[in-house]
Order: structure tokens, then sequence, then C-alpha cells
């Protein structure tokens, strides 16, 4: 064994942006969706649907993304209490979206840009289950089919179309458009007199669709009747979503990864501590040849700290056979 401090140059670090797919099924498109009708009848259900990507419970069932319904005035959902009309578990997910994305609660949502532009009191949103996305998710892989009783649209987000990222508080915003691969069908993808079809915020995992842009297109409506039962706008998006049987979406990840290069020159790392090398009675070498002309085999890099503990340890794939005409180079990857 022998030991070596590393130099500054000796460190390399490197940050690499991984894609894959956000789905548990391991595919880039959910084609099936399920809901759990014990999850739906609880109080969670007052507030959100969770869609799973398996309906068996033996088969590694895993939230994939949660839809839920927001109203700035309390329409399209039932009352707390009797004497206060306009709290909602509507009212409360549109808050806590406006807190989110919007980071202030004096402001309302606002879809498309330009001259075409909405500002509702209402939104579906979809929110990507965290262990799915990761990171964040990754703008152009979006595409999500729906069908109601007017049609079809195939929605995307406008990352190819904005050569300059926009921002909602602290988070990046695409529009949500009709098209594909993150390209608009036609000029801008948007509605006539409705703006764009929602909001596509990469880095907090949600989706947030224009009911209006929706219903002009594809006649999926939002009731927006007080005091209407909970759960019903979930349900018909949830439901124009297993009509399409397409949602696509990949996740990114930034990787880093520390590079350690362990160099072993040809004087150094030639001898071995083997005790089965020096006779026992005498403490000389046995083997003549290994004075002047030892060979050994690396097989493993251990990396210390200062207090001489061992942190990391690195195997080689095969030994390594080292003499004093040989040199070695190994690169040690440490990823976080």
């Amino acid at each position: 064994m022998g030991f070596k401090r590393l130099d500054a140059e000796d460190f390399v670090v490197s940050a690499d942006a991984v894609q894959s797919t956000a789905w548990s099924t391991g595919l880039p498109t959910l084609t099936e969706f399920f809901t759990s009708s014990v999850q739906a009848a609880g109080t969670s259900g007052n507030y959100y649907l969770s869609v799973y990507q398996t309906g068996s419970a033996l088969s590694n069932t895993a939230v994939q993304f949660d839809i839920t319904y927001g109203n700035k005035t309390g329409s399209g959902s039932a009352y707390f209490n009797a004497n206060i009309p306009n709290l909602t578990p509507a009212t409360s997910i549109y808050g806590q979206y406006r807190t989110l994305v919007l980071e202030d609660e004096n402001t309302n949502f606002t879809y498309g840009d330009g001259t075409n532009t909405l500002s509702p009191n209402d939104f579906f949103a979809i929110s990507v289950d965290r262990a799915r996305y990761k990171e964040k998710l990754h703008p152009g892989t979006f595409n999500l089919k729906l069908i109601g009783n007017g049609g079809t649209i195939h929605l995307t987000d406008s990352s190819n179309n904005e050569n300059v990222a926009t921002f909602l508080g602290s988070n990046r915003v695409y529009q949500v458009i009709s098209g594909s691969n993150g390209v608009p069908h036609g000029t801008s993808g948007y509605v006539d007199a409705s703006g764009s079809y929602g909001l596509f915020l990469p880095d907090i995992g949600t989706i947030l669709l224009n009911p209006s842009a929706v219903s002009q297109s594809i006649h999926v409506d939002a009731d927006r009747s007080a005091n209407l039962a909970n759960g019903t706008n979930q349900a018909t998006l949830f439901g124009a979503i297993v009509s399409g049987g397409s949602f696509q979406l990949n996740a990114q990840e930034t990787i880093t990864s520390d590079y350690v290069f362990v160099r072993a020159r040809n004087s150094e790392f030639n001898y071995s501590e083997n005790p089965s090398f020096i006779s026992g009675s005498t403490g000389e070498v046995i083997y003549d040849q290994f004075i002047n002309n030892p060979q050994v085999y690396m097989t493993t890099v251990g990396m210390y700290n200062d207090a001489n503990e061992l942190i990391a340890v690195a195997k080689l794939s095969r030994p390594l056979l080292k003499d004093f005409t040989k040199e070695s180079l190994v690169r040690v990857k440490l990823d976080f």
C-alpha cells in the first residue's frame, strides 16, 4: 500500500444534463390512466385527483400526476361552510398556485401574450409527482392529447418557438399551445380571443390549463356552479385525458460529477507490503528479483481525508501491472 497527496490539478468538476422518461412505465408516453376510489373519496379527493400508471396494487402502482381545479371566486366546488359561500377547496387551490407560481397574492393568471390574452378566474392544473420529474421537466417533450365532445386537440409547450426564457416570479414559464414537440400548429397555437391553452412551468413540474380555451376548442367545460360537488371538474379533465390516451413527458436533471485523476508515476507504487514477500525470521526479501526489478499489480484506489479516514474506494476492472518502466493514470468518477 502506498500513499500520495493529490494536487489541485488532479480534480475536475463536471455537470451534465441528463434526460429520462418521467413515467414509472419507463416509456416516454403514458397511454393508460387509473385513479383510486379510496383517494377520490377521501379528504384529499376534495382538492385533487391522483392518477396512476396501473390499476393493480400488485404492479408497483405509483402516482404519476395529480389533477386539480382552482377558482378565484370559489365556484366549482363545495362550500366549507354554508355561511361563507366563497370559501371552497377551489379557492384554496387557486391561492396556493397563485403563491407558488406568481409569488404575489394580488395578481391573476394571464394566458397568452401580445394582443391575444385572457385572465379568467379559474384553471385546471396538472401537477407531476415530484418523484417523476426529478429536478425539472424537459421543455419540448410535453405532448398531451385531449378529446372532448367537440373534437381533439394536441397540446405542447412553446419552448421551440421562443428564443428567450420568460419568468413568472422566479419560475420559468412557457405557453401551452396546440402543436407538438414544442412547435405550434399554425402561427401561434393560440385560441382566438382566449389566449393560450395555459402555462407550462418546467421547474416546478406544473401545467396550468386555461378552461376557456379548452372549452372553445373541444367543449370540455369546467363547471363553475356554486357549491358544486368536490371532484367534479377534476373528473372532467381526467375523462378528456383518458379519451386522448397519450401523455408524453420527459424529466431532466443535472448530475454533478467530480473526476479525480490518480497518477502513479514510474518511480511510485512499485513495491508491495505483502507479508509473503518477507522472511518472517530474518525480515529479508525472499525473492531477489523484487529488490531491483519489482513487479506488482494495482487493484484498488482508496481515497483518504486529512484524518487518514477512508472515504471512497475505486475498484479497477482488472489488476494493472506496475513496475519502474510503467506509469498509470486512473480516473475516479464521483457522482452527486
